[in-house]
């Protein structure tokens, strides 16, 4: 399995963040590198349309479109990755913060989310290990999976009919194969985002007082 953690390269807020990332699973013995995230700079818009994948589920009040495009294809390209290289990945978003042991022995249909919810109302699961996804009907926060290459390669032939925001693709409704690791052993620790408008962070579970929108 191989461990990445989605860094916006070059811009301090995200290296500072990622290399804790990866600090917090060195603790357990895990070596986390470093994925270079797609930026507005990148023309997701343009991406989008090369690869096939419609632009409409981007449009939402939460996020600003080009972001969250930009975010969506960060993830995409490392899906990419575990179809061609046929390997299972464990991918981290910059703020993610392992704080416990990852298992990465489990055995798992296709897509585990290891991450605490990091917003709105949810379920906690009602057994330790690998649960139905059970906190959210979609992943509560993208911040912390694994996944397999044939759940790669249905993530990515889906797109091209529905894409959207990561965590709300990546809904049972379209992959009832989605399963949850509880405890979660992955947290989000964020002072800042570079997606969200101010609506999308009101119901995070955050210190609104000092969060930032860069």
């Amino acid at each position: 399995m191989k461990f990445r953690v989605i860094t916006i390269e070059g811009f301090e807020p995200s290296e500072k963040v990622a290399e804790r990332c990866i600090r917090s699973a060195e603790v357990g013995g895990i070596e986390v590198k470093k994925h270079k995230a797609i930026t507005p700079d990148d023309n997701p818009l343009e991406i989008l349309k090369q690869k096939g994948i419609p632009s409409e589920g981007f449009q939402e009040v939460w996020s600003r479109t080009d972001r969250c495009m930009s975010a969506f294809l960060s993830h995409h390209s490392l899906w990419e990755k575990c179809v061609e290289e046929n390997v299972p990945y464990c991918i981290f978003e910059h703020d993610a913060f392992v704080a416990d042991h990852i298992p990465t022995t489990i055995t798992y249909k296709g897509l585990l989310s290891l991450g605490h919810p990091s917003y709105g109302k949810f379920k906690t699961p009602k057994t330790f290990g690998v649960n139905p996804l059970t906190s959210k009907k979609y992943l509560p926060g993208a911040h912390a999976y694994m996944i397999k290459p044939g759940a790669a390669k249905a993530l990515i032939e889906r797109a091209r009919i529905d894409a959207g925001p990561t965590d709300v693709f990546l809904h049972v409704d379209r992959f009832p194969w989605i399963e949850e690791y509880y405890p979660w052993p992955v947290v989000v620790k964020e002072s800042f985002t570079t997606i969200q408008r101010v609506e999308g962070t009101k119901a995070k579970h955050i210190d609104h007082k000092d969060y930032k929108i860069l």
